[in-house]
C-alpha cells in the first residue's frame, strides 16, 4: 500500500502539467481507497487460504475479528466510491484505469491467475503498475509514452521482488496449494527466471531518461539502483542448497526491492523538481 501510494503521487508530480493541490489529494485519496478496496476483496476472497498460512493467518478474517460479508460489502463501497469519486472530481480517464486496476487485482490476478498459474505474478503484477499511470493521467488529462514506461518498470520490478518473498515462504504456498513459482518450476528455475527480470530492467528503468522525459539525475541514480538490483539478484540466481544460511541473499533482496522503488521513484520526482527549477 505504501509504495502504491508513493508511486501514485511521484506519477502525478512528475508530470508535465500541474493540477490544483486539493485535486491532487483527492486523486492520491482516490488511489489510495481504490487500492485499500482492492486488497480488502483479495482477503475476503481468499480467507481459507489466508487461515492456512503462517504469513497472512493473523489477519482479521482468518482470525474471525471480522465478518466476511462485512468485509465483502466494505470492500466494494471502498472500490464503488473510489473510482466514481475520481471520475467526477478529476476524470472519467483516469477514473477508468482505476476501475481497471481493481479489477485485475480483484478478479484477473485474485480469482483467475493466482490459483491456476505459476505465471500469476507475472501476469499479476500490471495491477500494482498502474498507480503512477493514473496518477500521471489524472495530472495531464491523457495517456503518453512516459506514463507507460513507467507501468512497464514497475510489472519487470514486481517477479524479482514477490520471487524473492516466494522463495522463503514457499512452504506456507504448498501448504496451501498455491501455485507460486518456486514450489511448482522449483527454486533452481525461479532463481534464474529472478536474474532475467532483473537484466530486463536494467534498461527499462533508465528509459525514461533515453526518451527524454527526465534529466541526468533521474538516469544517473537509476541506473546505479539497477546495477545493485542486478547484482543482488545474481546472488539470489547463483545460490546452491545446501550453503549456510542460503536465504539471506533472498531476504536481502526482497528489503532491497522494496527500497529500490522508493528510491528509483523518489529520483524521478527530484529530477522534475530540477527541470522546473531551471
Amino acid at each position: 500500500m505504501s509504495l502504491v501510494i508513493f508511486t501514485g503521487l511521484c506519477g502525478l508530480i512528475a508530470a508535465p502539467e500541474r493540477i490544483h493541490p486539493v485535486l491532487a489529494f483527492t486523486a492520491i485519496l482516490c488511489i489510495a481507497v481504490g487500492a485499500g478496496g482492492a486488497a480488502a476483496l483479495n482477503q475476503w476472497w481468499e480467507a481459507d487460504i489466508d487461515a492456512g498460512m503462517k504469513r497472512t493467518a493473523k489477519r482479521p478474517l482468518p482470525q474471525g475479528r471480522l465478518d466476511r460479508t462485512t468485509a465483502r460489502d466494505f470492500a466494494l463501497v471502498l472500490c464503488s466510491g473510489s473510482v466514481f469519486l475520481m471520475g467526477f472530481a478529476i476524470g472519467w480517464l483516469p477514473a477508468a484505469i482505476l476501475a481497471i486496476s481493481i479489477v485485475y487485482y480483484a478478479v484477473i490476478y485474485t480469482i483467475w491467475l493466482k490459483p491456476r498459474t505459476p505465471q500469476n505474478i507475472v501476469i499479476g503484477g500490471g495491477a500494482g503498475a498502474f498507480p503512477p499511470l493514473i496518477g500521471w493521467v489524472a495530472a495531464t488529462g491523457h495517456i503518453t509514452a512516459m506514463p507507460l514506461v513507467l507501468f512497464a518498470i514497475i510489472f519487470f520490478w514486481t517477479p524479482p521482488h514477490f520471487w524473492a518473498l516466494a522463495l522463503f515462504v514457499k512452504s506456507d504456498y504448498a501448504k496451501v496449494g498455491i501455485p507460486m513459482m518456486p514450489v511448482v518450476a522449483g527454486e533452481k528455475s525461479t532463481r534464474r527466471q529472478i536474474m532475467a527480470y532483473a537484466v530486463l530492467l536494467l534498461p527499462l528503468s533508465v528509459a525514461p531518461w533515453l526518451i527524454g522525459g527526465t534529466g541526468l539525475l533521474y538516469g544517473a541514480s537509476a541506473l546505479v539502483l539497477s546495477l545493485v538490483f542486478l547484482a543482488l539478484s545474481i546472488r539470489v540466481g547463483v545460490r546452491t542448497r545446501g550453503e549456510e544460511d542460503r536465504m539471506k541473499p533472498e531476504k536481502q533482496l526482497f528489503a532491497y526491492s522494496v527500497l529500490y522503488l522508493f528510491a528509483l521513484f523518489a529520483a524521478l520526482v527530484l529530477d522534475r523538481f530540477i527541470v522546473i527549477g531551471t
